[in-house]
């Protein structure tokens, strides 16, 4: 396909997401009788899967194109090594499992990878290290001297700590913000599916793959369904999420089946393989797509009509003649959502004020500021160079 070959002829630095839809091993994950003390026969690691993927990247790293790996598997490998009969429904029984099973999952990338003389690092991350700009470029500075290396970074949420409020959630929405992190050119999602389908094909006959979705638009969006996978998280949902927030940072997105072996070499040679999601026409910079989709807004704020006239059709500044209301405890530099006069959220942008403060000074000019503060502060309550609109 001529987008296909495109897309794939500019791709010199590809995030690559492994589900623990196809990192579990079914019937053949493992050879008759070999199956390590404590694991379960269909909840293993599939070794043969991930030794076909040491072989894909160095097929990539013989291309040119530099690989990073976010890969799932921690928690399932941690409840098949401990013998449990299903995913822990406690936040202390996944963090334990995640625990327990990451050095298997790592151990098994680090053999496959050695067979073909790669390397392998971990990076294991929260939402938190991604939140905070200093962490965030310390993250991509890593991943940046990583890749320089010639090593194959390997990443996973650090589920093992992670708590809700610094989680990301799943891995197919890591992947997305790591193409941001590491200026990604591709995001490749790999599952048990071909692609994205007219409907659920579990479901029953009469799905059709779709080749190439150019915008994700609210039909799109509903046709993707949740996991049924015991030992998962997410489903054709999380990735439709991921799609898009890879979107608008300008980063096109297949969705394929990684239990084929041969899928990234097809997927690169330009094959009708998967679905390819174009990147949006109005991608965000680096900055704020991280304000956009990285941070958690701790506070709302409502504008009037003319206020909403100016953000969305005028792309200016936001003043505080134009709000009406605040919410939430905030300060200076954090991330708030702004909505419109019926509720709707419209963006995303770091404020310029404390909570207290713009409680003072909503629906006054900025002339006045200095009066009522007692100081001279910005303008702008949210500058448009720090306003994302959504």
């Amino acid at each position: 396909m001529a987008k296909n070959l495109e897309i794939i002829r500019k791709t010199k630095r590809v995030v690559i997401k492994i589900g623990s839809s196809i990192l579990v091993g079914r019937e053949g994950a493992h050879p008759a009788g070999a199956h390590p003390a404590g694991v379960r026969p269909g909840g293993a690691l599939s070794l043969s899967l991930i030794s076909a993927l040491a072989r894909s990247v160095k097929w990539l790293k013989g291309k040119k194109v530099e690989t990073l790996l976010v890969s799932s598997g921690a928690i399932a490998a941690g409840v098949s090594h401990s013998g449990q009969k299903s995913r822990p429904r406690t936040i202390q029984g996944l963090q334990a499992s995640a625990a327990i099973g990451q050095p298997f999952l790592m151990h098994s990338y680090q053999k496959a990878f050695a067979r073909q003389k790669l390397k392998v690092a971990q990076l294991l991350l929260t939402r938190g290290d991604l939140e905070d700009r200093a962490r965030f470029l310390n993250a991509k500075n890593t991943l940046n001297e990583l890749l320089r290396q010639g090593v194959v970074p390997i990443i996973n949420e650090n589920d093992s700590v992670a708590f809700e409020e610094i989680r990301v959630g799943d891995n197919d929405n890591l992947a997305a913000l790591v193409t941001n992190v590491a200026d990604a050119d591709l995001l490749i999602l790999l599952t048990d599916q071909d692609g994205f389908y007219t409907s659920d094909p579990r479901e029953g006959r009469g799905a059709t793959r779709i080749p190439l979705v150019e915008h994700i638009d609210s039909e799109t969006a509903a046709r993707a369904a949740g996991s049924t996978e015991e030992l998962t998280v997410g489903g054709m949902k999380t990735k439709i999420e991921a799609v898009k927030k890879a979107a608008r940072f300008g980063i096109p997105t297949f969705i394929a089946n990684g239990r084929d072996p041969q899928i990234l070499r097809r997927i690169f040679a330009g094959k009708d393989v998967g679905t390819l999601f174009l990147p949006a026409q109005d991608s965000l910079t680096a900055r704020k797509h991280w304000i956009a989709h990285t941070l958690t807004p701790v506070g709302r704020i409502t504008v009037d009509p003319g206020a909403r006239r100016a953000l969305v059709e005028g792309k200016k500044s936001l003043l505080p003649s134009g709000i009406v209301a605040s919410e939430g405890c905030f300060h200076q530099g954090d991330p708030v959502d702004i909505l419109d006069p019926e509720g709707n959220l419209i963006a995303r942008g770091l404020v310029a004020y404390d909570g207290t403060e713009l409680s003072e000074i909503l629906g006054k000019k900025s002339s006045e500021i200095e009066k009522i503060l007692g100081y001279k502060g910005p303008d702008e309550v949210i500058h448009r160079n720090d306003l994302v609109l959504l």
